[in-house]
């Protein structure tokens, strides 16, 4: 069974930085797109950043420059690294892979940004 485990999150300054991980665990094959999305009350779920198995990756206009998403594929990680936080950042962030051309989401990891 496939279980992805968030870790990372918290509450920091603005211009502070975290670093989000996601942990992929019961895959037996290769993980194609590993991503990030975020949900802010009120708000619907959108995409943060998202990178395939070879590297390519893609950001929300609102992160680029200030995040950095990467992956180890020999330890089924992504990680999310944040910096220049801004109180808009505020949000739970999740974590989704593409699997099997399937899609799994992790349980959320809160994150506060405060002014």
């Amino acid at each position: 069974q496939v279980q992805l485990v968030e870790s990372g999150g918290g509450l920091v300054q603005a211009g502070g930085s975290l670093r989000l991980s996601c942990a992929a665990s019961g895959t037996t094959f290769s993980i194609n797109t590993m991503g990030w999305y975020r949900q802010a009350p009120g708000k619907q779920r959108e995409l943060v950043a998202s990178i395939t198995r070879g590297g390519s990756t893609n950001y929300a206009d609102s992160v680029k420059g200030r995040f950095t998403i990467s992956r180890d594929n020999a330890k089924n990680t992504v990680y999310l690294q944040m910096n220049s936080l801004k109180p808009e950042d505020t949000a739970v962030y999740y974590c989704n892979i593409n699997y099997l051309s399937r899609g799994y989401w992790g349980r959320g990891t809160q994150v506060a940004v405060s002014s």
